[in-house]
């Protein structure tokens, strides 16, 4: 489906094509159309108002966030859920906001004593989540894909004087031998900052294979007129502990290749042939200017509690996540600047609601192990919310046994298949096939490994807490008119405008979602046994008693 919405006036006819993509799939069961079930107006009712207008795109820190965490905080009091945070339903998670001053702000390539600037928003985007400002001035070396993972001896950085250099490395892919999250965890901010610095960097500019690019250029733009945010505490900041952070436009690479006895396009072949990456100093260097405006905030998560029945497992609890947050207002496309962020994650936050709903609802006796509900603010800057969460819990929280994540499950077509991320890492995957096989579902692996989904959103900051995780979302067959929706609407409305309500979601598929979720976290919390790693998991090293990892 060649869609086009790199152009703003392509974005309604987009909108179009999707729709009636969607319709074709869900065709043959259009004869059979029944009226809106209970439980998929209930779920919808949610996603209209986490989505309107009115919420103003939910951005961390904004006012229209703190109208939706009090919508969610409202809804778990009337499913009969308690308060989380001791008589409150709301946990501050303190902030620090960095916004990039553009017109202070820029960079150039010097080579040759020639300079070239680099157009910001055009060929470059620079981060405000560079840890500091003023004058850049640095040489630049390539170091292939940029990553050091101990575990299969792969050091992108081994054997370079890197100290004082900005670097400059190929975003997405995975180096030969590396695969699955071992490669996910490596390719994470926190490991890819932390090896960065140890090396003595002042910088790095990343630069996406075209092949693996989820949006368009123009859209990644957009986030550059966002403020950065972080944790306001000094610890939680080392991980991004990198003066410049910058992304450089695939089109615009030849520039930072010039000259080299290597281009781009050369060693996007050898990436994609599965072929090991050179590493060379390009002979030219960066020059240019830093300024950022730093302001303090304040953001809330949202926690419920429901408690476990049992006298000797209700100090263990099972972690529903959703992050509440979106992208706010931003760039305007096809005159609209408005993020409603439907998908991204009303639905999500929706389905929360209702499970909990169900719990409080349903015949059957409460859970053995006690359940936290919590909505998080944040996903969008770095995983704020639930990091924050996860090293501050509530006081009362008990240990934390379990996490399963929601996270834009993209309700598109009926439920047919699901992709339980990080399933085969603990014995979570009994549970899930068990939920999967009562509701007809076929469960399915990652089908993009590359693309790190895994330590992308909430459930890692769990993960790096030792706690088993899974996150959930529709799954499709490789080949299939699915995939073609799925991809198509990653490719086009993700962190669009467009993500709005006016798009098409199957409610009934949303509902069997609500209900698998539920069985899911009952039988969890049910089990005579706690969650696990598996042995031969990367992620059983996080685990409180597990040795340290080697570096």
């Amino acid at each position: 489906m060649a869609l086009d919405a790199d152009r703003p006036e392509k974005v309604a006819r987009d909108r179009r094509l999707l729709a009636c993509a969607w319709l074709l799939l869900l065709l043959p069961a259009l004869g059979h159309a029944k009226a809106p079930s209970p439980a998929a107006k209930r779920w919808w009712a949610h996603v209209e108002t986490l989505a309107s207008d009115a919420m103003e795109g939910r951005d961390t820190g904004s006012e229209g966030y703190d109208r939706a965490a009090a919508y969610v905080a409202a809804k778990l009091a009337e499913a009969g859920v308690q308060p989380g945070v001791g008589p409150e339903f709301l946990q501050e998670v303190p902030l620090l906001s960095r916004r990039l001053v553009r017109e202070q702000s820029w960079l150039s390539l010097v080579r040759d004593g020639q300079e070239v600037p680099l157009v910001l928003g055009e060929d470059l985007i620079l981060s405000a989540s560079s840890s500091r400002e003023g004058p850049v001035e640095a040489g630049l070396v390539f170091v292939g894909y940029g990553l050091t993972i101990p575990e299969v001896g792969h050091d992108d950085l081994a054997g370079l004087d890197l100290r004082g250099k900005v670097l400059v490395a190929l975003s997405g892919g995975t180096p030969p031998g590396v695969a699955g999250n071992l490669a996910a965890h490596a390719k994470s901010r926190e490991e890819i900052s932390k090896a960065y610095a140890r090396a003595g960097a002042v910088g790095v500019l990343m630069v996406r294979n075209p092949r693996l690019q989820e949006m368009p250029w123009s859209r990644s733009v957009g986030a550059m007129l966002h403020p950065a945010m972080m944790l306001a505490e000094p610890t939680a900041q080392d991980a991004r502990d990198i003066p410049l952070m910058g992304t450089l436009n695939p089109a615009s690479a030849d520039k930072l290749f010039a000259g080299s006895g290597h281009t781009f396009q050369e060693l996007v072949a050898l990436a994609d042939a599965g072929k090991p990456l050179p590493r060379f100093a390009l002979p030219a260097s960066v020059r240019g200017q830093l300024t950022l405006e730093q302001s303090r905030l304040r953001s809330f998560n949202v926690v419920g509690r429901l408690p476990g029945r049992d006298p000797l497992l209700a100090g263990e609890c099972v972690v529903l996540t959703a992050h509440l947050d979106h992208v706010g207002i931003g760039q305007p496309v096809d005159g609209d600047s408005l993020y409603n962020g439907a998908m991204d994650n009303a639905t999500g936050v929706a389905a929360l609601l209702e499970v909990a709903r169900s719990f409080q609802e349903g015949k059957g006796r409460r859970p053995r192990r006690t359940i936290l509900f919590v909505a998080v603010t944040g996903e969008e800057k770095g995983l704020l919310g639930s990091r924050w969460f996860a090293e501050h819990p509530p006081e009362g929280t008990g240990r934390m046994v379990a996490n399963v994540n929601t996270d834009m499950f993209l309700p598109l077509t009926p439920l047919k298949r699901i992709i339980a991320y990080g399933m085969e890492e603990s014995s979570l995957m009994a549970p899930m096939k068990a939920s999967a096989a009562r509701m007809g579902v076929e469960v399915l692996p990652d089908p993009n490994p590359d693309a790190n989904t895994f330590v992308r959103s909430d459930q890692y900051s769990f993960i790096r807490k030792g706690v088993p995780a899974l996150s959930l979302k529709f799954g499709y067959r490789k080949g299939s008119a699915e995939e073609v929706l799925f991809k198509a609407w990653r490719t086009k409305l993700y962190h669009a405008p467009a993500d709005d309500l006016s798009q098409p979601m199957d409610r009934e598929a949303a509902v069997r979602f609500v209900a698998l979720l539920g069985d899911l976290t009952r039988r969890v919390a049910d089990a005579p046994a706690p969650p696990r790693w598996n042995g031969s998991s990367f992620f059983r090293r996080f685990e409180p008693s597990a040795p340290a990892s080697p570096r």
